[in-house]
């Protein structure tokens, strides 16, 4: 599925009632309305690792930065 103001490309799945791609994790599918069942996933907080800066509340992604500032992991945080 593309963007349509960008083009970029992002992952889809299709709905359940009308088989139409819908973006990945949709709560409900854009075409019919239909409500989209999702899988929960478990969250582990025992393994989050908090932003390094002290005045920020976020946690760090994947990326290596935290997802609220956008800043990149420097080590313990405060």
């Amino acid at each position: 599925m593309k963007c349509p103001h960008c083009g970029e490309t992002f992952p889809f799945m299709l709905c359940p009632g009308c088989q139409k791609e819908i973006p990945e994790k949709s709560a409900f599918c854009c075409w019919c309305g239909n409500p989209v069942e999702m899988e929960k996933e478990e969250t582990d907080f025992s393994q989050r690792i908090l932003c390094s800066d002290g005045n920020c509340i976020g946690v760090i992604n994947e990326d290596g930065t935290c997802n609220i500032c956008g800043k990149p992991y420097l080590g313990t945080s405060y």
